[in-house]
């Protein structure tokens, strides 16, 4: 087994006793004080949820930059794409299943038709969101942004490289979809591991590689959990964290499965639209190979806790590990 040298990705950083769980959300709050101070131009807008979206944090240090829109999302979105044609960097602060979910009309109209530079937030993506339930659990969201002509498309892995991501999104030009989660994940990467919009990385790479699974998310983690588990079994893997769900970087992903001849991807959003649909593309014009997409299969969320539901939704290493082995048999 070998490791992305440049990113320092150890067993060791893959040991929960060696590391610390901190909320993807918060790298976003980091990102926004840090990106305001770097920038006088980067505003804020929040729908009534500035502290569960970290905004709150920006809005602590840059109060006269921070805008309350109140439970009105679609209005935020036609009052960011107004200051971004102004001059100004918006970020929009809300939960996924709101923004892209309720106000993709004004995103598609009012900011992508005219290339405005907004910067889109869903927290709460995906399934751990927990016992709030079907209603504030993301899962559409990247299927809905990704099909928007020029919409950059984000999902970073943990709280590091959310931090990485909301810097990366302020100085793009042009619009930008940034997903992340709410509960405390592994604080697996570190600040010298490489971030570049539309450049996934090479995560870990077996001496005789036979499958490739891409990930994206917190989920970046279990794969390579379940990569260290296959490893163990004699079956070697690579793993891409593939933080850029657009645009993809298709030269990264094809070098990897010319290897292996086998794919899983896997994350924590319906199966129809998002990273696995975006990989089966790419495949499917270019290199067909067996393939097994591991998220949510066309059904609803459900209230719990989320360790409860990852399994409960098939969204674990073990479950990687188990699809990993039925594509290299189709082999």
């Amino acid at each position: 087994m070998s490791v992305n040298r440049e990113a320092k990705l150890t067993r060791n950083l893959l040991d929960e006793k060696k590391i610390g769980r901190i909320p993807t959300r918060d790298g976003y709050g980091e990102g926004l004080v840090e990106a305001g101070k770097r920038d006088p131009n980067v505003v804020v807008l929040c729908a009534d949820l500035s502290d569960s979206t970290r905004s709150l944090m920006f809005q602590k240090v840059f109060p006269e930059r921070f805008i309350e829109v109140g439970i009105a999302e679609q209005n935020m979105m036609g009052l960011a794409a107004g200051l971004a044609l102004a001059g100004k960097v918006p970020f929009i602060s809300t939960y996924a299943v709101f923004c892209p979910g309720i106000n993709w009309s004004q995103l598609r109209v009012c900011v992508c038709q005219n290339d405005a530079n907004v910067k889109l937030t869903g927290a709460h993506a995906g399934i751990s969101v927990g016992p709030d339930g079907m209603s504030h659990q993301g899962l559409e969201d990247m299927a809905i942004t990704r099909c928007l002509p020029g919409l950059v498309v984000l999902a970073p892995c943990d709280y590091n490289e959310t931090r990485k991501a909301t810097l990366a999104a302020a100085q793009w030009k042009g619009p930008v979809y940034l997903r992340f989660a709410r509960e405390k994940t592994p604080v697996f990467t570190t600040e010298k591991t490489p971030f570049k919009i539309g450049q996934a990385e090479l995560f870990w790479t077996s001496s005789k590689p036979r499958v490739t699974i891409v990930a994206c998310g917190p989920l970046v983690y279990d794969a390579l959990l379940a990569a260290e588990k296959l490893e163990d079994k004699g079956l070697g893997a690579e793993v891409i964290n593939c933080h850029t769900i657009k645009p993809l970087d298709t030269k990264t992903i094809l070098k990897s499965v010319k290897k292996t001849g086998a794919v899983v991807t896997v994350e924590e959003h319906q199966i129809i639209g998002g990273l696995g649909s975006a990989v089966a593309e790419i495949l499917g014009e270019n290199y067909p190979v067996p393939m097994r997409r591991i998220g949510v299969y066309d059904r609803w969320g459900e209230s719990g806790e989320p360790e409860e539901l990852l399994e409960a939704f098939g969204l674990t290493s073990k479950n990687i590990v188990q699809a990993a082995g039925e594509v290299v048999k189709a082999k």
